[in-house]
């Protein structure tokens, strides 16, 4: 079990020149409302390709010479945060393993820009760390499923494959036997950051989702089971498959899909 996946702003704060911080909101978010000192701005937008190698993913090259730019050097401990519960930060992280940056060295900001707010300052000014040169390597173990692997879990009694969209999005399609779990539903409105882990482990296990279960994760384009996927992984659960082609690639490929 990896520790300190999902991070506080406390636990941050002390390690600031330790890490290197990613905000992935847009650029005129990160200049005109301000963001974490030391922060380099790597828009979701630009990490995000309809075209990537798998599924959404941007592509190799584009992947390391965003990181490259940013600053991030292949060891390096990352920190990632937006203002929309940490989706698109968990986005990220995930993609970021997936081109196999070691995942003990990835975090998420727990409760997102806000939670850094309510209790630091933040900065207007533009860091600018050294250019590296980031290169992606082959990840020690990947969470990626294809989707013969998905079409054979559906008859597995054995794995629970879990829908991560909205109910609505549910009802008007879904794979076959898939349980819903809406991404939010792991989100304290509130403190805009995970619940506590006794009320995570409920939730999951209200959908036959344990720490011994063999788990597929979907949505649409894989951004929603970034932090699903997150979330798992914080609370150790080992055994977690990520569709990145998800309903996009399954319906293009005539995969069945029921309705509620």
């Amino acid at each position: 079990m990896y520790e300190h996946v999902v991070v506080s702003a406390d636990w941050l704060a002390e390690r600031l020149d330790a890490v290197r911080v990613i905000d992935v909101r847009d650029a005129w978010e990160f200049d005109g409302i301000g963001h974490i000192p030391g922060a380099v701005n790597v828009p979701f937008a630009e990490f995000r390709s309809e075209a990537g190698d798998e599924g959404m993913l941007p592509g190799a090259e584009a992947w390391e010479s965003l990181l490259s730019t940013a600053g991030v050097a292949p060891d390096d401990d990352v920190v990632a945060y937006d203002d929309t519960h940490g989706v698109f930060a968990a986005r990220f992280l995930v993609t970021a393993e997936l081109y196999g940056h070691p995942p003990d060295r990835l975090h998420l900001l727990d409760g997102d820009f806000s939670a850094w707010n309510r209790g630091h300052e933040s900065t207007s000014e533009s860091s600018s760390p050294p250019e590296t040169d980031y290169a992606i390597r082959d990840p020690e173990r990947s969470p990626l499923v294809d989707y013969g692997t998905v079409l054979d879990a559906l008859d597995d009694g054995s794995t629970v494959v879990v829908d991560t969209r909205d109910p609505g999005e549910y009802a008007e399609g879904h794979l076959p036997g898939a349980v819903n779990l809406d991404w939010r539903e792991l989100v304290d409105d509130e403190t805009r950051g995970l619940k506590t882990e006794s009320e995570l482990t409920a939730i999951l296990g209200d959908v036959g989702v344990t720490p011994d279960t063999r788990v597929i994760l979907y949505c649409n384009t894989a951004r929603r089971i970034s932090h699903t996927y997150v979330v798992l992984r914080s609370l150790g659960y080992d055994d977690v498959g990520f569709y990145e082609g998800s309903l996009t690639e399954w319906t293009e490929r005539g995969g069945p899909v029921e309705t509620a």
